[in-house]
């Protein structure tokens, strides 16, 4: 689950980050009277940046034709004029695609001096198992640029969960960042509750980009995330009811808040070829085979290891729902899953849906023999394949890509 950066600042704030001031609005007079406050408590200039799940808003464009989803202002009144062309309209930016995101929230803040901007993130290790602290000096620009073109100036800590991130290792990281003197001990601090705030919200990334070199009102430098994305390990939010109602649903696709309810992992993509699988990798796996004969999966639809019969139909169903879908593959690896349930499934799913569409199966595994009969007994026209080269040949094949 993803949330919005004034809800990330929120959270890394509980765990003593230093965050920028500002509060978030959703009318132009809240923006205005926010940074009325701001301007009278010393800050020199505001600014006003849109709250999307998406990034490369400030180069983005708005489809009014308004330039730009951040924008500094140095007046109370320039703060209104700027929000009233923000809220309500669209922003398109360089991750959103061409369908743009709905501005309904703004947040209003400080804009300090910068002196200069570094990156920090933290995220699980899988080739370790542990978690990972990874800062740079190449601040304010995407990381996978410089992994790709500077690899050096990426310093990566690997931490113990059994401890926790330790002070030495906090420190480590700053003096890899060139810091000296007194913003040593505020960048160790920092980090450590950077790391508090992915270890207890059970995060699944918290990436601060840029963490800044900020000069004070009292001209003394200071370190401040002057901008931060989470995402939350949706396997947790149990444990965590107030981030669960951080939630923005109006920032989901309608398909992938309905297959959430079924407890479905779904993603729309632009395809033509609907896949039904279980099990991410081989979700993943089976989207690459279905491009690699020339097709275009429509989604990721990952039904998990133990669906039930209702899960598929419901399945089916948000399949479906989407209009360019013309084609569906059923790939199941039945290891806890059970192959006859799912073919029940599918039965079912057809019958009440009343597909038309070309429907391929690929069963194996636990108890298939059993799932093959089913599928055979239907009645049901059906397409089955042997392995999952033939099955996704034959689904390319039957859509006419």
């Amino acid at each position: 689950m993803n949330i919005h950066e004034y809800q990330a600042k929120q959270l890394l704030a509980q765990y003593g980050v230093s965050v920028p001031p500002g509060e978030v609005c959703d009318t132009p007079e809240a923006a205005k009277k926010i940074a009325e406050g701001l301007f009278a408590k010393g800050e020199t200039l505001v600014v006003v940046k849109s709250q999307i799940h998406a990034g490369g808003r400030g180069k983005g464009t708005f489809k009014s034709g308004f330039q730009g989803g951040v924008k500094l202002c140095k007046t109370a009144d320039d703060v209104y004029e700027k929000a009233k062309a923000m809220l309500g309209n669209v922003l398109v930016t360089k991750q959103t695609g061409p369908e743009g995101r709905l501005v309904s929230k703004l947040l209003v803040a400080g804009a300090p001096e910068i002196k200069k901007e570094f990156y920090c993130a933290v995220l699980l290790d899988r080739a370790s198992s542990r978690p990972i602290m990874m800062v740079s000096t190449e601040g304010g620009v995407d990381i996978e640029e410089v992994a790709e073109k500077s690899p050096e100036k990426i310093v990566k800590e690997t931490i113990d969960p059994a401890v926790g991130m330790m002070p030495y290792q906090a420190r480590k990281l700053a003096g890899a960042l060139g810091l000296k003197g007194d913003l040593i001990g505020s960048a160790a601090k920092l980090l450590l509750g950077v790391y508090k705030t992915w270890w207890e919200c059970d995060a699944a990334m918290v990436e601060i980009n840029p963490l800044c070199i900020i000069v004070g009102s009292d001209g003394k430098e200071t370190l401040s995330a002057v901008d931060a994305k989470v995402s939350m390990d949706d396997n947790a939010l149990y444990r965590h009811k107030n981030i669960q109602e951080m939630r923005d649903l109006a920032e989901e696709a309608p398909l992938e808040i309905e297959a959430s309810k079924h407890g479905l992992n779904y993603i729309k993509l632009d395809g033509s070829i609907a896949c039904l699988v279980n099990g991410a990798g081989l979700a993943m796996s089976t989207m690459d085979i279905i491009q690699h004969f020339g097709g275009n999966p429509a989604n990721f639809l990952d039904v998990g290891g133990g669906a039930s019969k209702d899960q598929v139909t419901a399945a089916f169903k948000i399949i479906l729902s989407d209009p360019s879908v013309k084609g569906i593959l059923v790939n199941i690896f039945g290891g806890i899953m059970d192959c006859d349930v799912i073919a029940t499934g599918i039965v079912a799913a057809v019958k009440e849906t009343g597909l038309k569409l070309p429907l391929v199966v690929r069963l194996e595994g636990n108890n298939v023999d059993a799932g093959k009969k089913t599928l055979a007994e239907s009645g049901l026209s059906l397409i089955t394949g042997d392995t999952m080269a033939d099955a996704a040949q034959k689904v390319v094949k039957a859509v006419g890509v």
